[in-house]
């Protein structure tokens, strides 16, 4: 893993084994893998996405009303 918490643009191009940016986004989106698309059209993920870290759920709020009884 290199400092940037990004994949480059080789290593999703060698993740998703194409060089195509459409088909890496078909690709990342098929197998579930978080993504967005930057202003040029290419797939940017992080690489927490990859690793398998699980996500850090939030403990839901409770409900309270704003109105004096």
């Amino acid at each position: 893993m290199a400092d940037s918490p990004y994949l480059s643009r080789d290593e999703i191009r060698d993740f998703c084994r194409t060089p195509q940016r459409k088909r890496q986004a078909a690709f990342l989106r098929d197998n579930g893998i978080r993504h967005y698309l930057d202003a040029h059209g290419w797939p940017v993920v992080l690489w927490s996405a990859i690793e398998g870290k699980p996500e850090q759920k939030k403990a839901p709020v409770e409900w309270e009303s704003n109105q004096a009884a």
